[in-house]
């Protein structure tokens, strides 16, 4: 691509031919230079087994590269035909209950199925031969949403790759035991046909057991993506394949993305702002940062965003003017190569009908539609973008594994919620004006060593090897702050060796003695030692902070108190601390503080990393940097109601306006400001 890609989900399919046309010349109205073809067309092009239909297909694609406009080609295995459910039933997937779905809906597959295995590698094997080389592609887009809306099948296919999986895996039915813990309720296996996957059972489930399924159930899909991704490198050399990623963890919560994010040749993401939410920007920011974040740093594509309302929210609440250019290019600043929506046309029929388009029910003359077309001029204005990375000053550690473990059954409270305090805790730091990378726990030494600022909001499970890494930050330098409930339990779900925090305790400097779970609506209050002075970096007299849900009784072992439980089951005992370790700082929070009672405890920890309060940013005004030798970006979207002045590094050209920027950079209520620093 040369420019930034701006396009949508074009499903020609839907529509009489006579349309198609009329589509192109409104595309190019717009300014699309990229749109999504064939992702759930398999029955169009197979409408019996072995029969083969690519006319249609190649009439759309030539119009659409006469048109001057590119094609991501989807191979459309996220939904086998009618034909091919008749012929294999088994190839449903069956809940965890023992209920096997029916066909009708979308994504309905056992990952397992060998039928479905040799049937999607057919049609893949098509599509590369006839398409591969065709000019008009620019990636391949591979099945649809993977673990949207079920990933895990419990069928008798499933239970037997299963138990492969775990031979694999584990080499020995002792080694299994052991990692399992089987010992427990007497659960201990003797032949590997005894295993089964972890279906509903009369009371809690083996946590080990559960988690691994999940890990397999992962593998299983990644494994049918590689089978396609292979054969069209085979076919197609030198094309980017991709999948769509849904990286919100409001929206999929059954990937390890930090896996899927080795595998694919540029990382793309759909996302769908939570309309209900206040403050919904923010949930957007986290999304792009961790879609980033996955990929290493590596500029990424906005594969999926809605124009206005999303119909599978509780209410299709409709966009305000502007919030759609302000959603497309607060992506763009944290490192998309475009904006793309679903998707290009309203469907008249199906389940989707009232989901917004970039062309929607009500025509060209409509307000959605001088958006797009007023977007698509602000996106080919952003050209220069193209290829740089976006900038940020710290870094949150996110595990997809320790949460599916945190959140199986009896736990110590259940409103423990590792999302809620992902969400919490980026949303303090967004408030602040600090751009975060997301990390995996076991991140390279040289990749954390960049950060001055590592933020840990919830990590129950905590390896040893991961328990290392972080201490090793520390002592190297870094600040580290780390929420409750963190460093608990190894891989296997099995508690640590000594007192908790287990693999966490060196570096925090003290002993979790007991949890203290709270009841429901009880709050504590955590106050600053008595009699001590303000510390210089902040935190210490002024107003207590409140907590809720979760206290812990707290014995240091180095650390230092910064604020203390003023009541509650822990009263008077250690609440926050801060440990010196090595040449670094290690800071522990041990319990549920709001956003805005976590901004002194941000304050205290980013001056130990050194990192400096932007005080001169109003709050809701997003300001980002993206870096690369066509030059250094600044990105200023105001979302409040009023103007804002941004203070510049230095002077510049806005480059949606084409106006001269220098000083302090004026950005209108709800508008978006990029500027190209001289």
């Amino acid at each position: 691509m040369e420019r930034l890609a701006f396009g949508g989900d074009y499903n020609p399919e839907q529509w009489p031919e006579e349309v198609w046309r009329e589509d192109v010349a409104l595309m190019r109205e717009a300014g699309v230079n990229l749109v999504s073809v064939g992702i759930f067309s398999w029955a169009r092009l197979e409408p019996r087994e072995g029969s083969l239909d690519f006319g249609w297909l190649d009439r759309v694609i030539e119009l659409l590269h006469a048109g001057g406009i590119r094609v991501g080609l989807g191979t459309p295995t996220v939904v086998p035909p009618a034909w091919f459910y008749r012929a294999h039933p088994e190839a449903l997937p069956v809940s965890r209950e023992g209920q096997r779905w029916a066909f009708g809906s979308r994504g309905a597959i056992c990952h397992s199925s060998p039928a479905y295995q040799e049937a999607a590698a057919r049609i893949t094997r098509a599509l590369g031969e006839r398409y591969g080389d065709h000019p008009a592609l620019a990636m391949w887009h591979v099945h649809n949403e993977y673990g949207v809306p079920v990933l895990e099948c419990y069928c008798e296919t499933s239970a037997a790759h299963f138990r492969s999986w775990l031979a694999e895996r584990y080499g020995a039915l002792k080694a299994l035991n052991d990692a399992w813990g089987t010992a427990f309720w007497g659960q201990a296996y003797g032949d590997w046909e005894e295993i089964q996957p972890p279906r509903a059972t009369p009371t809690a489930c083996n946590p080990a057991q559960r988690l691994d399924f999940a890990r397999f159930a992962g593998d299983s899909a990644l494994a049918n993506y590689r089978r396609e991704r292979e054969l069209l490198h085979e076919l197609s050399p030198g094309v980017p394949v991709t999948t769509n990623f849904m990286v919100s963890p409001r929206q999929c919560d059954t990937i390890d993305y930090w896996r899927w994010g080795q595998e694919v040749d540029i990382v793309a993401n759909d996302h769908y702002t939570m309309a209900e939410d206040d403050r919904n920007h923010i949930g957007l920011a986290m999304a792009a940062d961790l879609s980033r974040s996955v990929g290493g740093g590596r500029p990424w594509l906005l594969l999926e965003h809605a124009t206005s309302a999303v119909n599978w929210q509780p209410r299709g609440i409709a966009k305000a003017p502007g919030e759609m250019a302000r959603n497309s290019l607060a992506h763009v600043a944290r490192g998309s190569e475009g904006a793309m929506f679903f998707q290009w046309r309203a469907s008249r029929a199906g389940a989707e009908k009232f989901h917004s388009a970039m062309l929607p029910h009500a025509g060209t003359d409509s307000r959605i539609w001088r958006e797009v077309v007023e977007l698509g001029a602000y996106v080919e204005a952003l050209a220069p973008v193209r290829g740089t990375r976006t900038a940020a000053d710290a870094a949150i550690v996110f595990d997809w594994q320790s949460w599916w473990a945190q959140r199986l059954e009896w736990r110590p409270s259940q409103d423990l919620d590792t999302r809620e305090r992902a969400e919490a805790y980026y949303a303090a730091l967004f408030d602040r004006h600090v751009t975060v990378d997301f990390v995996p726990p076991d991140a390279e030494r040289e990749r954390l060593a960049g950060y001055p600022l590592l933020v840990v909001p919830a990590l129950y499970l905590t390896t040893a090897a991961a328990g290392a890494n972080l201490r090793r930050y520390v002592a190297d330098g870094g600040t580290l702050l780390v929420s409750y409930f963190s460093g608990i339990v190894d891989e296997h779900d099995a508690v640590h060796p000594g007192p908790h925090p287990g693999a966490l305790r060196e570096v925090l400097g003290l002993v979790v003695e007991e949890f203290q779970p709270l009841r429901s609506g009880q709050r504590v209050r955590l106050q600053a030692p008595m009699g001590a002075p303000p510390r210089p970096s902040g935190p210490g007299g002024g107003s207590p902070l409140t907590g809720d849900v979760w206290a812990e009784t707290l014995v240091t072992a180095g650390a230092e108190p910064v604020w203390t439980y003023a009541d509650g089951p822990a009263a008077g005992g250690p609440a926050i601390t801060r440990h010196r370790h090595g040449d670094g700082t290690a800071w522990y929070v041990s319990s549920r503080l709001s956003a805005e009672d976590l901004d002194p405890v941000l304050a205290a920890a980013s001056a130990d990393a050194g990192i400096a309060p932007r005080e001169d940013l109003p709050r809701d005004v997003e300001v980002v940097r993206r870096e690369g030798e066509s030059g250094s970006f600044v990105f200023v979207i105001n979302h409040t109601g009023a103007e804002a002045k941004v203070p510049l590094a230095r002077p510049g050209t806005e480059l949606l306006t084409a106006e001269r920027a220098d000083g302090r950079l004026a950005v209108p209520s709800g508008a978006v400001r990029v500027v190209r620093l001289d």
